[in-house]
């Protein structure tokens, strides 16, 4: 990801996970900016069709840090609904992966609510069912691979 992907991945990133939560696109966007412009371990990656940017996926050191110590996180997964089940999603899960294990991760987590399965299909495994703000969600795990 790119400074000109900021605005359009924060879009997609607000309206899939933030909305009614009060964070601001600007809040989002500086995040983003933070972790592109940080040592490169942490990444943003972001699928294209065209000129199009449709997805974006983050691997970041931590997510709901109060949950589990553990890290790092494949985080953010989000693909605009006008692009899914393309193999879109997947693809950016793969590259993500990808550069975990080029940066020497032993093992990379993930939480999800509603895509147990999808992220099952793809080799991770589900190492606790817990709760957060009232809903259960899974915790998952997986040694990346490039």
């Amino acid at each position: 990801m790119s400074e000109h992907d900021v605005a359009a991945v924060a879009q997609l990133r607000l309206a899939a996970f933030f909305e009614g939560t009060g964070r601001s696109l600007g809040e989002d966007a500086a995040g983003l900016r933070d972790l592109i412009a940080g040592d490169g371990f942490e990444a943003a990656f972001v699928a294209r069709i065209g000129d199009t940017l449709v997805g974006t996926c983050l691997l970041v050191r931590h997510e709901l840090e109060a949950m589990h110590d553990v890290t790092p996180w494949l985080a953010g997964l989000v693909v605009d609904a006008k692009y899914r089940r393309r193999g879109i999603a997947t693809a950016l899960v793969k590259a993500t992966e990808a550069h975990a294990a080029s940066r020497g991760v032993a093992m990379l987590y993930l939480y999800t609510w509603d895509a147990r399965d999808f992220y099952a299909a793809l080799g991770w495994n589900t190492v606790e069912i817990c709760g957060s703000e009232g809903e259960t969600m899974a915790l998952m795990a997986r040694r990346p691979r490039l």
